[in-house]
Parts: C-alpha cells; structure tokens; sequence
C-alpha cells in the first residue's frame, strides 16, 4: 500500500529595495553572483547557474570546465510576478528527472520595494521529507540564499 506523505512546505520571505521587475531579474539572470558555490552537485567546481528563460526551460549549474550539471527545469514563467522551479535533487545530492520538489517564488510590489516570498514544496521527497525540510529550513538553507541574494541585489 502507498502511503502519501505530506510535509508542510519551507516558507521565506525578504524584502528588498528593487522593483519586481529588477528583483525578479536578478534573482533568475543572476543567481551565480548570489548563490553559495559550495552548493554544487557538479564534478567541476561552480562557474554559473542558469535559468533559462521560459517554462520548459532548464535550470542548470555550469562547471569551470565547461560542463553542466542539472538541478531541474522551469515549470511556471511569469515575469515580473512569479517563477516556479522544479528542484530535482534527491537527498544524496544527485539529480533524478524522477523527483520534482517545487520551489515556487513570487516578487510582490510595496511600493518601491519588493517581498520575495519563497515557498518549497517537498511531498515528492517522501519518507526523506522531514530531513531535508530540516536543511533547507535551517540557517544554511533558503534563507541564507536569499540573505545572499538581497545582499547582491544591485
């Protein structure tokens, strides 16, 4: 018998001085300028991370030699108000097509700032669920990446 885990998902917020259409663009054309290189699931060490710009897109990390590494793809597209990524690595570190955890972001106008609300479903993580909501909840997990991207923002 199957059993459906359901976890409650890891939710951030930040809000940084930008308009939406600037933070989301920063935060999808720029991420190696914010993201932790020590984040890596690739053989080479980390020179880039791409968004490509489109639903069906992929999301990917580019090695310094050239190689690339995917994390997932881009389900949802809808600049500047909302980018849905499918986060697609497994708690070993590797990449699975068969795993799709949704890292869903939204940028939100306050009047001449920006609430970039992060929310990161993990239910297809099953029997792992609590254990890799404890990383990405934790002080080294998706606030510390968005602490970064705030810090960058520019």
């Amino acid at each position: 018998m199957n059993r459906t885990v359901t976890i409650a998902p890891v939710r951030k917020t930040i809000t940084v001085a930008a308009t939406p259409e600037h933070a989301f663009r920063f935060f999808t054309q720029s991420m190696s300028r914010w993201w932790n290189k020590g984040y890596t699931i690739g053989k080479s060490p980390q020179k880039d991370v791409v968004v490509e710009p489109r639903a069906g897109g992929r999301w990917f990390e580019r090695g310094e030699n050239g190689s690339e590494c995917q994390w997932g793809k881009v389900l949802t597209w809808d600049p500047p108000n909302r980018v849905v990524l499918a986060w697609q690595i497994t708690p070993q570190w590797t990449y699975d097509e068969e795993i799709l955890t949704e890292l869903d972001v939204r940028f939100l106008d306050e009047g001449g700032k920006t609430r970039v609300e992060l929310e990161h479903r993990l239910d297809a993580y099953g029997a792992a669920a609590e254990q890799m909501r404890e990383l990405f909840d934790g002080p080294g997990g998706w606030m510390g990446l968005l602490e970064a991207y705030a810090g960058s923002l520019s």
